[in-house]
């Protein structure tokens, strides 16, 4: 294990200070319940704090979330080395579950085609995972100003109908501090008539997501993808392990992923 890493692990419980004084800074007001759960009044979610070096199993925080999701309450998993890389994302995103953001009406915004740099640029900025391979890239312009970005697979045929055609949804960000009403739902209905798929696929991060969004503009769910164990590297970036085992004291994983499909 390199220095960075070690640094990294012996580094403890100070990020959940890091994370408490952000919120803080930001005006967002929280509840502590038991250390590791953050409560925001008059909203049903809360935020686990997971540290790098845990004795948890994927199970163990799937079973968390259902616990409180019976309850109503969507529950999210913020790993350690989350926080330290994308901390401003995390910002991001919490403020707008909190309905923080300023709202933009998407029929007032514009759809333009990007170019890669363009794209990357911006996820890189707003989005939790970052950047990925795409082949077709998607802006929303509100003012002749980007606001929002979807990125697309190529698309691909299906053997079990001919001349089906499928594309995935691969990122979808919107700029921080902003929420667009209706935005994706542009995005997607451009795809559909410039691209012509038969349907669209995507999935959502478990750890932050039940797809609720894609829920409302009739996306299926169609299966849960299983948890995947990574691990860190001295720039504290994940990697993925196809051997499911950690190959040291930190035990990084997700608790999978959920499959939509929009069928046209």
């Amino acid at each position: 294990m390199n220095s960075s890493n070690s640094n990294f692990i012996k580094a403890g419980d100070s990020w959940r200070s890091e994370f408490l004084l952000a919120l803080q800074m930001n005006a967002i007001i929280y509840n502590s319940i038991d250390g590791n759960l953050i409560s925001f009044p008059k909203h049903s979610f809360i935020i686990h704090l997971v540290n790098s070096t845990n004795n948890f199993l994927p199970e163990d925080l799937i079973q968390i979330q259902n616990q409180h999701s019976r309850n109503n309450v969507k529950l999210i998993h913020l790993w350690e080395d989350v926080w330290l890389v994308k901390s401003k994302q995390v910002i991001y995103r919490i403020k707008s579950l909190l309905g923080l953001n300023i709202r933009i009406h998407g029929r007032k915004t514009e759809v333009r085609k990007l170019n890669k740099p363009e794209a990357d640029k911006f996820i890189n900025e707003f989005h939790l995972q970052g950047a990925v391979s795409s082949r077709h890239k998607f802006g929303l312009y509100y003012n002749n100003e980007l606001f929002a970005v979807a990125t697309f697979s190529a698309l691909r045929k299906m053997n079990h109908t001919d001349n089906y055609k499928s594309i995935e949804l691969i990122r979808f960000a919107i700029k921080g501090g902003f929420s667009i009403s209706g935005g994706l739902s542009k995005l997607i209905k451009h795809v559909k008539i410039a691209l012509k798929p038969n349907d669209i696929m995507t999935y959502a991060d478990r750890d932050w997501s039940a797809g609720d969004s894609y829920l409302k503009i009739v996306f299926e769910k169609v299966g849960i993808l299983d948890p995947q164990f990574f691990s860190i590297d001295e720039n504290l970036n994940r990697q993925l392990q196809k051997n499911e085992t950690p190959i040291n004291s930190t035990k990084v994983f997700n608790t999978g992923s959920i499959k939509f499909i929009l069928k046209f």
